[in-house]
């Protein structure tokens, strides 16, 4: 770098616009090294950086909770003899409990409070479970043999797998535009670091 000063002040003309071009790029190596620690604001931005593959494991996270509880909704609902109406509304009731309860318990392990946790998980999952249940239990509305199928059924397995699958395309999206924005799973990916 010494040498360069010194090149810099004893060539005149294109010798010194030649050492101005060949600063720039040790300036960018600076910006670089900057950028190679961010501060924890800079942290915060990166960490809510939207990809695919983001929006599609926090979209897969709570599926699986959508899915538990979906389930297991429907096996207590044909056990207690219910109807389709109350067995959906057990069923979606138990789809939120289980996606925030997944949740909850990875951001509990980071250390943090109950009541912070319950916060994170309510912020980061609504959106996305409902998003999911709306869209999951709308296919299974328009498909009327689907609603009167039994869990011994073919049919009620193939129904559900097929609105889980439809619900997971639909809120990927979702969950990306909500992820970009430092909300949803982006508040939760800040515990996991």
């Amino acid at each position: 770098m010494e040498h360069e000063a010194h090149a810099h002040h004893t060539h005149h003309g294109h010798a010194a616009h030649e050492h101005h071009e060949a600063a720039v790029p040790a300036d960018r190596q600076a910006h670089h090294h900057e950028a190679a620690a961010p501060t924890d604001h800079q942290a915060h931005h990166h960490e809510a950086a939207a990809t695919w593959r983001m929006a599609a494991q926090a979209t897969l996270h709570c599926l699986t909770g959508c899915a538990i509880g979906e389930v297991l909704g429907m096996v207590l609902g044909t056990a207690f003899g219910w109807g389709n109406l109350p067995t959906t509304v057990l069923a979606i009731a138990l789809a939120f409990l289980f996606g925030y309860s997944l949740t909850l318990r990875g951001v509990l392990r980071a250390g943090v409070g109950f009541r912070t946790a319950f916060r994170v998980a309510l912020a980061a999952d609504t959106l996305s479970i409902a998003v999911m249940e709306l869209i999951d239990n709308g296919v299974i509305l328009v498909w009327p043999s689907a609603r009167d199928a039994m869990l011994g059924d073919a049919l009620f397995w193939i129904s559900l797998t097929i609105s889980l699958v439809t619900a997971f395309v639909v809120t990927t999206p979702v969950n990306k535009w909500t992820i970009g924005r430092g909300k949803g799973h982006a508040v939760v990916h800040r515990y996991h670091h």
